[in-house]
């Protein structure tokens, strides 16, 4: 059971700093594409609202997610490794119920991002919590529960293994989509002017698959009483 334990680390491990694989050409961007971890253990439930150029609009269910603290550092993948870290012993029992939690998926990284290019940014990353687990979510030193009301998110899918020039680069393309319509009004409005400055990275995927890769950004928001869809 170690050792088989020791192998999963490993493996959650590699998605997470496979940094140098992650430039990627227009041609190999994934749009629409239902994550094929999802098909395997257990991803959050969404409606999609609307498919517009280059992202949709989500409607998430209530979800449940373990996070960490707020993580400073310069670089997200390094960030993210050192969150997971945290979150892996997490689930392998190192909380308080000393209960075994399966995996799922997604795993996010929320960013708000520094003011310069060389300071630290601040990354909180979360584990969706299984369903089974949502009533009564192990609590553990370090780590904190959110629940999520139901939430709308903008989402851009993008392939290949997630590198820090990436990211910056998704967020602004996504941003860049949302321009002019009513859901970058809805997200104006919902999280006031600092709007564009913190984003999600959701990342789905086993390390041995090179094909097929799908990575998201969201930017999630509320729609008000009074917003005319």
């Amino acid at each position: 059971m170690a050792a088989f334990n020791f192998f999963k680390l490993s493996i959650l491990l590699s998605l997470l700093s496979n940094s140098h694989f992650g430039v990627w050409s227009e041609t190999k961007q994934s749009k629409g594409i239902s994550p094929p971890s999802c098909s395997r253990i257990e991803c959050p439930s969404y409606d999609v609202i609307h498919v517009g150029s280059g992202y949709e609009i989500r409607r998430y269910n209530s979800t449940v997610w373990t996070s960490t603290s707020p993580i400073q550092d310069i670089s997200l993948v390094e960030a993210t490794r050192n969150g997971f870290l945290q979150l892996f012993d997490y689930i392998q029992g190192k909380n308080n119920y000393e209960e075994q939690i399966e995996m799922t998926a997604p795993v996010i990284a929320e960013i708000s991002p520094s003011d310069g290019p060389i300071c630290e940014s601040s990354f909180v990353v979360s584990f969706y919590v299984p369903k089974v687990n949502q009533a009564d979510p192990p609590p553990a030193k370090g780590l904190h529960v959110q629940r999520w009301k139901p939430v709308y998110a903008a989402v851009r899918q993008f392939s290949g293994f997630v590198a820090d020039s990436d990211v910056g680069e998704e967020a602004a393309a996504l941003q860049a989509s949302l321009d002019g319509t009513i859901w970058s009004a809805a997200i104006e409005k919902s999280h006031g002017s600092n709007h564009t400055s913190v984003y999600t990275v959701a990342q789905y995927n086993s390390p041995f698959e090179f094909d097929d890769r799908v990575n998201e950004i969201w930017m999630l928001f509320d729609i008000k009483d009074d917003f005319t869809m």
